[in-house]
């Protein structure tokens, strides 16, 4: 993403091109700290109060001072009138700051949208499989297994990406060892039969979506009945239709599994009409 503007909490806006952490901050030295992605409609970043509220649970469970919600809130609207865009991607990251000074950062950046998501929209993305070794039975309850955190450890989410590039795929769908579908490396995960929408239970561990959220409460307008559950590959494989959901990239149709087509090989009316919903709730229609 094209950096266009960095804030930092209680400092203000700084230039993008001047260093902002330590080389021992434990963000770059371990990977601990906890981060947000929104996307800005407008100037208004959508569902800003519940990210930070998710930024604030996820640095709590990574072990993180408490997160500076007000701070954060202002270091956004700096950003972004720096930046002086009104679509954009808007990035909190919650550092616990330099090692053993217990002095944490909290930096907002806002980017520019990647091209290329409407192409994909279009013509939906291909998608590969990715056994991720674990049982899900195991993971709800080992609380520091960090499940449904949103932490800069990120390496094995951007390995699945890089992996799917080279099948010639678009995206990765996480599953258990057991074959249950999880959710992407960013993104969850949905699919039609019918008039119901199926998508994996956050009891499985995966990530509370804000879309996904989103879009449970559109769905019911929309006529669709929705079903959350642990739910084998072989039925998101064998349905109508399937997509997956985002901040960024929003509602992505997705037509191929593991080069198999879904459905017609076509994106659906499910993910138009929910991505339709979106635009219309964050007041982009």
């Amino acid at each position: 993403m094209t950096l266009l503007a960095v804030a930092l909490a209680g400092r203000g806006a700084v230039n993008p091109d001047e260093p902002v952490l330590y080389a021992d901050d434990e963000a770059f030295l371990r990977g601990r700290a906890a981060f947000e992605t929104v996307r800005v409609y407008g100037g208004r970043p959508f569902r800003l109060d519940d990210h930070l509220a998710r930024l604030a649970g996820s640095a709590a469970r990574i072990g993180l001072p408490p997160v500076d919600r007000v701070g954060m809130h202002a270091a956004a609207e700096t950003a972004l009138e720096e930046a002086g865009v009104a679509d954009a991607v808007l990035r909190f990251f919650w550092t616990p700051g330099r090692e053993d000074l217990g002095q944490p950062v909290g930096l907002a950046l806002v980017s520019a949208i990647p091209d290329g998501y409407d192409e994909q929209r279009g013509r939906g993305q291909r998608l590969v499989a990715l056994d991720l070794g674990i049982v899900v039975g195991t993971l709800p309850g080992e609380g520091w297994l960090l499940t449904g955190v949103k932490s800069t450890s990120y390496a094995v989410n951007m390995a699945a990406e890089a992996e799917a590039r080279d099948r010639g795929a678009d995206d990765a769908v996480f599953l258990s060892h057991e074959g249950i579908v999880l959710e992407g490396p960013v993104t969850n995960v949905w699919w039609r039969r019918g008039e119901t929408l199926y998508t994996p239970s956050l009891d499985l561990g995966i990530l509370a979506g804000i879309t996904r959220q989103t879009l449970l409460e559109e769905a019911g307008g929309l006529g669709y009945e929705v079903r959350e559950g642990a739910f084998g590959v072989d039925e998101l494989a064998g349905s109508e239709e399937a997509f997956t959901s985002s901040s960024v990239r929003e509602v992505m149709p997705a037509v191929a599994l593991d080069g198999q087509p879904i459905g017609d090989s076509r994106p659906g009316p499910a993910a138009a009409d929910l991505q339709g919903a979106l635009r219309r709730r964050a007041g982009a229609a």
